[in-house]
């Protein structure tokens, strides 16, 4: 165990003293916070309340009580299992959010954090004017099933297909279609991308695919790299995934459908291998380059 670690219990004694070990063990060991939590103070308070059995949005009536010997073990043991090996706070709680929603994830999924979560939850407004008329939705590359949950939420009559080529990324979505009560309208599937959907058509496709260049994979933080390549990188330029869901999303859109993908960073490279796509960028918090839109016509 590191001089840090060993020792520490005894001579920190409240939810104060581990909360201020925690944020001086983080930013000595300079970790990356983005999966969750913006900066060490922020994901300290979360580690700790979450270990204690604590309600994670309050933190000012406990910061003077006392640990017990076993709550001083577990707190350090995720604090140094944070700090030593990089295991993003997700992980090591088994939860993320987006939003108020919460998931369950592990190992097996990326750490939800897309952007059209935000999208979903204004129901596509103004791009959907009746979301109780959508019926039928698509969510490619589904990972922990968060998108097609907000999905469900978001358009009341639909029904969900959420696709993922992971089997356990599949047995992550199904706990949390379950925990959800979503069985009924939820349907998740075994493919790649749209092998195995034949002909069915959709009024809305979303889709947070792989979109990590080569040249950012190389050099992402150690924290992802405990996340599944199979979801992060996606080609040279990463945009492997994107080209093949341009390639056949039309066939699986109704007349009036629509296609929404997030592409990252990817928006001046997908502009220039396709000129003539009219993209239509929505706006979300981090901008308008991130995500985008195009209805069935477009891509004929």
């Amino acid at each position: 165990m590191s001089e840090y670690f060993s020792g520490a219990s005894q001579n920190l004694l409240t939810v104060r003293d581990y909360l201020r070990f925690a944020v001086s063990r983080f930013y000595q060991a300079k970790l990356f916070f983005g999966h969750g939590s913006s900066d060490a103070y922020d994901e300290a308070v979360y580690l700790i309340l979450h270990t204690l059995h604590l309600p994670i949005d309050t933190l000012a009536p406990f910061l003077d009580a006392h640990l017990t010997p076993s709550e001083r073990s577990e707190v350090l043991n995720i604090i140094q299992r944070r700090v030593e090996q990089r295991i993003p706070a997700a992980y090591l709680t088994h939860e993320a959010f987006l939003g108020e929603y919460s998931f369950y994830v592990d190992e097996r999924v990326i750490v939800p954090r897309s952007f059209i979560a935000e999208l979903l939850r204004q129901q596509l407004s103004p791009w959907i004017a009746d979301p109780e008329a959508i019926s039928h939705v698509l969510d490619l590359c589904t990972g922990s099933g968060c998108l097609a949950i907000l999905a469900a939420d978001a358009f009341p009559n639909a029904m969900i297909d959420a696709v993922d080529l992971s089997l356990g990324a599949l047995a992550v979505a199904t706990r949390n279609v379950s925990d959800y009560e979503l069985e009924s309208r939820v349907k998740l599937i075994e493919s790649d991308l749209f092998d195995k959907l034949e002909d069915r058509k959709y009024d809305l496709i979303i889709s947070n695919p792989p979109y990590v260049d080569a040249k950012s994979v190389a050099s992402l933080p150690q924290e992802y790299l405990h996340e599944p390549k199979l979801a992060l990188g996606s080609g040279n330029d990463g945009l492997d995934a994107t080209r093949l869901i341009l390639k056949h999303a039309a066939k699986h859109l109704t007349d009036n459908g629509i296609l929404i993908v997030e592409i990252g960073h990817n928006r001046d490279a997908l502009e220039a291998a396709y000129p003539k796509l009219p993209f239509t960028w929505l706006d979300v918090t981090a901008g308008d380059q991130f995500v985008f839109m195009l209805h069935r016509n477009d891509l004929i």
